[in-house]
């Protein structure tokens, strides 16, 4: 893990609580300050230990949150500015390391109507320029993935600004993933592999491994995700974050992301330590049973 990604210790306050890990040891944990009851009653319940590196959360459902309300879609939108507040601010306290927000697909810089676009493009704006305050209060750093190039200008600019100002802050990474597609990432990825080996002897030199992929992705500072959260119920990833997905425990609930909360995450995380994550391979009781069976012969 990258040296940047440093659990905040000073998030802690003294109240020390029971947990009780995978092999049932009681653990010494802290509730993190700033949660609220509902959040630290959740929390209680978790081990400290197996928190998750990276957790990446597919924001979905602000229009059918609108149209249940008989509302414009941009209302959903706008109501979605709390949910990214109060969830960036629990899973920094808890600590995360690191959170990305599916904040804005490149399909919905392409298929959507101009004037709901235009309207995300100054909502962004605006979060950035109210926010960048509560992030340095919180220690946050703020990133970005996706082709930034193709936002307008005084987007950029904002967005610039924004990780300017958060830059020397060593708390957790939150990454708005923006006119992101893990396909055009791969595409990118590709190319910079190509271009490095033309600057480095020719076409010759090219050398293509998974690790090699890895550093010319966009989230080559980050751990892959330990956890994907999909709000709203829908099935599918969205093309986001296919490559580092690969092995993510996936996450979803029915909240539409407006109504989603920091407790909502702390759900999402208690079902994430009730698995197994085997990459493939065999938990330890299977594994041990098999080489017993092989040993009787």
């Amino acid at each position: 893990m990258s040296a940047d990604l440093v659990h905040p210790s000073l998030l802690y306050r003294n109240l020390y609580v029971s947990v009780l890990n995978q092999k049932g040891i009681a653990l010494q944990a802290t509730i993190p300050a700033g949660l609220d009851r509902k959040e630290a009653d959740l929390y209680r319940h978790l081990d400290p230990e197996r928190l998750p590196k990276h957790i990446a959360i597919i924001m979905d459902g602000n229009g059918r949150w609108a149209r249940r309300r008989h509302m414009p879609r941009i209302a959903g939108h706008r109501a979605g500015v709390a949910a990214v507040r109060s969830t960036v601010e629990t899973a920094a306290r808890i600590p995360i390391p690191a959170l990305t927000l599916y904040a804005f697909s490149e399909e919905n810089w392409k298929k959507r109507p101009k004037s709901e676009v235009d309207f995300l493009m100054r909502l962004l704006g605006r979060y950035l320029k109210m926010e960048v305050p509560r992030l340095n209060k919180n220690n946050i750093r703020l990133e970005y993935i996706g082709r930034q190039q193709e936002l307008p200008e005084s987007v950029q600019e904002r967005m610039e600004w924004a990780r300017r100002s958060t830059e020397t802050n060593t708390g957790m990474v939150l990454t708005l993933a923006l006119n992101y597609s893990a396909r055009t990432e791969l595409v990118d990825a590709f190319r910079s592999l190509v271009q490095a080996a033309a600057h480095n002897g020719g076409i010759d030199h090219l050398h293509v491994d998974e690790e090699a992929i890895g550093r010319h992705l966009y989230t080559k500072h980050l751990p892959d995700p330990d956890l994907v959260v999909r709000t709203s119920g829908e099935m599918r990833l969205s093309n986001f974050l296919l490559w580092q997905l690969a092995y993510a425990e996936i996450y979803v609930t029915p909240t539409l992301w407006p109504d989603f909360r920091g407790h909502h995450l702390l759900e999402g995380i208690a079902e994430y330590q009730k698995r197994e994550r085997r990459y493939g391979g065999l938990n330890d009781n299977h594994a041990h049973h098999l080489v017993s069976e092989t040993a009787r012969g």
